[in-house]
């Protein structure tokens, strides 16, 4: 005897088979929406001329983004859909803003080497993140292969901020910003290794005068924050090479 299925009672069964998505984890992706906000409103001000809001506007971004990292883990809140947020967010924040910054704050002054070495910046932070997802777990956590995007991002908006607020018509170096803006870009996928503080432990205690020189230098770096942030930045940049050098000799000299 040959049993009829109905239609109506199978597409039942294979929709209830189907595993619906429960939700998302709301404070970590909330930092994450913070970041993307930070950068997209980037994007803005330097459409509209305003180049010290941009700037400050990635640095926001950044401080966003350390966040919601850190807020998932000690929540125990990760998630795949969380990291593909992140990832996302980060290109825009880290990739397209300040590629699209530093080409209305000067580079379209170039022409077409103003737009292409903006595009290499864009470009080489999608590779990057790209590059980053997949080797998750397979590195030694102390280190980053390539310089991480948000510290991209800051050198350049950190020297935006500085030309923009000292008054400096950036005009005159177009062609050495551009040659800046694509090394910053190219140095996301080299394979020089950069530190990346996580052997760092924040919920350590230290001794109190230690918390009156963080609290000293905190104060010093608001009397000037734009060149003293660039300059951070600048030098945490040039470390990897500076560090890959090192390295090399002290291989030869063995």
């Amino acid at each position: 005897m040959t049993h009829q299925i109905d239609p109506e009672t199978s597409d039942a069964t294979s929709e209830d088979s189907v595993k619906r998505p429960r939700g998302i984890y709301l404070l970590p992706n909330l930092f994450t929406t913070g970041a993307l906000f930070s950068g997209f409103y980037a994007v803005i001000s330097g459409m509209n001329g305003h180049f010290t809001a941009a700037a400050v506007a990635i640095f926001v971004a950044m401080i966003f983004d350390g966040l919601d990292g850190r807020v998932a883990r000690m929540t125990n809140t990760q998630s795949k859909f969380g990291a593909e947020y992140d990832s996302l967010s980060d290109m825009v924040s880290f990739g397209v803003a300040p590629a699209l910054v530093s080409f209305t704050w000067v580079l379209q002054s170039l022409g077409k080497f103003g737009w292409v070495a903006a595009f290499i910046y864009c470009a080489c932070a999608a590779l990057r993140l790209a590059r980053f997802n997949t080797q998750i777990g397979s590195l030694d956590k102390r280190y980053f292969m390539g310089l991480p995007s948000p510290a991209a991002a800051a050198t350049i908006a950190g020297l935006i901020w500085f030309m923009t607020e000292k008054g400096i018509d950036p005009a005159p170096f177009a062609w050495l910003i551009a040659l800046y803006v694509a090394l910053i870009g190219l140095s996301m996928v080299s394979n020089v290794l950069y530190n990346s503080g996580k052997e760092i432990n924040l919920k350590g205690k230290i001794t109190f005068v230690k918390m009156i020189v963080i609290v000293l230098v905190v104060a010093f770096l608001a009397t000037d924050p734009d060149l003293y942030l660039w300059l951070i930045f600048l030098a945490y940049t040039v470390s990897g090479p500076i560090q890959w050098l090192l390295r090399s000799r002290k291989r030869q000299a063995e």
